[in-house]
């Protein structure tokens, strides 16, 4: 069947475009009105050049976790109130706004019409419907329960944006902070300072050790700043080049688990998002082993992952999840404890589900604490830096002045 690429207009009035699959140009037209868009230019393109413009268009636009939940949200409402799942996801497709997604849901659509299960055709979507999502809509089609499935997906997508906001919003004013800082102290030392210790230099007079010391790191910085720029590139490209071995990496992971003050944070979030992804699953009805198989690959540290790989090695010869957790020595020891006490009682997923509350909460409590460190930090050293400018600068005018006198 072949493919157009349309531009128009939505309901709201905004223009949208994208690639559409129909068998000719007024059979495209009627879908897209069916969907809620007026076509203002229609293109028939070749196949195989259209899939390729929609993949590239779907690979440099990531959809934001909200907006995925958002929509996944209003799926489950729509299945639930009634609706075929060809109509849910015609109206969902309809008034989204991000078009990546909007794009997406309408080729999901068009294919459920044809007679694809929901999961095969999410599945051809990898960039936006990752296997955690695809294997749970599977499960709830299976089990006829795919709008509590949906919903479950919605609360846990909820979840991992407000805990990635909260982050980024906790991060957002030291990083601030810092780049305003490092672009004070470089103005200071390439333009006002090279001027003033000229006029210093000028007074004819033995100068005292801070001053020479602000003289030559200005001249360093004023006439070599490149070969720091060289430097710390190298540094980099080196760094990326060792990160990118299996040794090297597993290194990396392993330092970023035990450095200070993050190295903490690092875990807590790590298993805050494990815990929570394997409730998730499990809930929804996935077998253990596939949740594991799952969570690993969310997984960015690779340390965790191994010890995620040798736990499920274990539970599929025939132990429980607790002991192996235990053995790992990586995770937190509440992990294994609770998880012992879900497997004894019937109920893993919801002491999981408790644990991941309890971290998450432990992660908000690490970030305000190393925010209420990091901040006075910040303004001791700004403030001694610029106090040492100042004194460099004041002690030889202070000196001529006594000796004027």
């Amino acid at each position: 069947m072949p493919l157009f690429e349309y531009s128009g207009l939505n309901a709201q009035g905004k223009k949208v475009s994208g690639v559409v699959e129909g068998s000719g140009r007024k059979a495209v037209i009627q879908k897209l009105r069916g969907e809620g868009v007026y076509p203002t230019e229609l293109r028939e393109e070749k196949a195989a050049g259209a899939k390729r413009a929609l993949f590239k268009r779907e690979f440099r636009r990531r959809v934001p976790v909200a907006e995925l939940a958002a929509a996944t949200r209003q799926l489950a409402t729509l299945l639930g109130a009634g609706l075929s799942l060809d109509e849910a996801l015609g109206t969902v497709a309809g008034q989204l706004e991000q078009p990546t997604l909007a794009r997406a849901m309408g080729t999901v659509r068009d294919e459920v019409i044809q007679g694809e299960s929901l999961h095969a055709s999410l599945e051809k979507h990898p960039r936006i419907f990752a296997p955690l999502y695809v294997n749970m809509v599977q499960v709830g089609e299976n089990t006829g329960t795919l709008d509590q499935v949906l919903q479950r997906l919605a609360d846990f997508l909820e979840d991992q944006a407000r805990l990635k906001s909260r982050i980024t919003a906790a991060m957002a004013y030291p990083l601030l902070m810092a780049l305003i800082g490092a672009g004070v102290l470089f103005f200071l030392f390439t333009f006002v300072v090279p001027k003033v210790t000229r006029m210093l230099e000028d007074l004819g007079q033995a100068l005292p050790w801070p001053t020479r010391m602000l003289i030559a790191g200005s001249d360093l910085l004023g006439q070599w700043w490149w070969v720091g720029v060289l430097l710390l590139a190298g540094a980099l490209f080196l760094l990326r080049r060792y990160a990118a071995t299996e040794a090297g990496r597993m290194h990396l992971d392993r330092l970023a688990l035990r450095a200070p003050l993050f190295g903490r944070l690092n875990l807590l979030l790590a298993t805050a998002r494990l815990t929570r992804t394997l409730a998730t699953l499990l809930r929804s009805g996935v077998p253990l082993l596939k949740a594991l198989d799952i969570a690993r690959n969310l997984l960015q540290n690779r340390v965790l992952r191994k010890a995620i790989e040798d736990t499920a090695v274990a539970v599929r010869e025939g132990e429980g999840l607790a002991p192996p957790l235990r053995r790992s020595g990586v995770f937190p020891p509440m992990v294994a404890q609770m998880a012992a006490v879900g497997e004894r009682s019937g109920e893993l997923e919801e002491m999981l589900l408790r644990v991941s509350e309890s971290y998450e909460h432990q992660v908000d409590m690490s970030i305000a604490g190393m925010l209420s460190l990091l901040e006075p930090v910040m303004i001791l050293f700004m403030g001694g830096a610029v106090g040492f400018i100042v004194m460099a600068i004041l002690l030889p005018i202070f000196q001529a002045s006594q000796g004027m006198g």
